[in-house]
This record gives C-alpha cells, sequence and structure tokens, in this order.
C-alpha cells in the first residue's frame, strides 16, 4: 500500500496530553513560572531564568508514541490549538514522520480536524481521530465523513502505547538474558567454587 493511501491518523494533541499522567508528569503549567517563547531572553525581571514552553516535553514524548503507533499502518497529524500559545509562529513541521499543526490564531484545533478529515474523505481515504472530545466526536459523526472516520478515545491511545512500552521492555529483558554468559548466571558462591577449582 503506498503513503498516499494509507489511512490518515488524526490526533487531538492537547485533549491527549490533558488524558492521562503519562504526558501530565511532562508538563510544567505551574502559575508561579514566566513562560516565554524559545526566542525570548529566557531571564526573568527579577533575574531567574523563565520557563520555556510549559508543553514542549509532553509533545515530544507524544509524537514519539504516535510514530511508534502509526508505524507503517497510518500517515499521522497531530493537531494543537494555537490559540493560548506563547508564540503565533508555529508552523506545520514533521518529525519523525509525524506531521504537526497548530490552529492558526482565532481559528480551533476542531476546525482543523474537521476539515483534515474532510479532506481525507473526499481523497477517498479511512480516517482514524483520536479524541476525547465529545463536541469534536459528535461533529466527525454527523459530517459527510463519518462513515470513513474510526473513533479512538486518547485513554485508548495511551493503553496502546503502555502496552507497547511493556512489550518493548520485556523484548529488551529477554535480549539481556540471552546475552548473560553461562558465568553471569552462576551464584556468587558457585562462581567462587568454580574459580577456585580451575586456579583462578
Amino acid at each position: 500500500m503506498s503513503k498516499a493511501r494509507l489511512p490518515l491518523l488524526v490526533v487531538d494533541g492537547y485533549n491527549v496530553l490533558r488524558a492521562t499522567p503519562r504526558y501530565a508528569a511532562l508538563m510544567d503549567e505551574r502559575p508561579d513560572r514566566i513562560h516565554v517563547s524559545a526566542g525570548g531572553s529566557g531571564r526573568a525581571a527579577g533575574g531567574g531564568m523563565i520557563g520555556v514552553d510549559p508543553f514542549e516535553r509532553a509533545r515530544e514524548a507524544l509524537v514519539a508514541d504516535v510514530a511508534a503507533f502509526a508505524q507503517g499502518s497510518y500517515e499521522a497529524t497531530i493537531v494543537y490549538d494555537g490559540a493560548n500559545n506563547l508564540s503565533p509562529d508555529r508552523p506545520a513541521t514533521k518529525t519523525a514522520g509525524v506531521r504537526i499543526v497548530f490552529s492558526a490564531q482565532g481559528e480551533s484545533a476542531d476546525a482543523v480536524i474537521e476539515r483534515l478529515c474532510a479532506q481525507a474523505h473526499r481523497s477517498g481515504r479511512d480516517i482514524a481521530l483520536v479524541t476525547s472530545d465529545n463536541t469534536i466526536r459528535s461533529t466527525t459523526s454527523l459530517g459527510p465523513y463519518a462513515a470513513s472516520v474510526t473513533k479512538i478515545s486518547s485513554l485508548m491511545l495511551v493503553h496502546e502505547m503502555e502496552a507497547t512500552d511493556r512489550e518493548v521492555a520485556r523484548e529488551l529483558a529477554d535480549r539481556t538474558h540471552a546475552r548473560m554468559t553461562v558465568e553471569d548466571r552462576l551464584s556468587p558462591e558457585t562462581l567462587a567454587k568454580l574459580n577456585a577449582i580451575l586456579g583462578r
């Protein structure tokens, strides 16, 4: 199947980030910190360092997760609401094969998601939409492209990613165990006796 014909995976970015502790721990939304765009001075009025974008680490983690989830099965796009972003300059970018889109000032992420779903439908593509936002789920259920959209809850995506993490950890543990030598598997007492017999 060519990449152009892969189903489109559309992820409601901030909805997923706020849906679970997986990403919440990576967000820094403390009100005692002043945030500026990366192009700012980085200094607070009192001389201390100013924090940067409070969502950056969480967004990076989500990109990695979506890239892993979509690999070979979807063409992925994460949509973020740009209305309250620190910098109005948030061009669409592509990272790890995932397209990242911020809505323009005055436009909601929901509107961008609806537009992407409609465009994909017109080109004959299936769509998987990841969101737990009831408004966007309802809107996409009523549109002309409703039959083309499969809805995945934010928590379901996170559940899939956590299952993948466990599978990778098991695989790494199995590989580590397989690489152990016989000597590595012996208890310290048995190894000491063996070394004494061998004169080591």
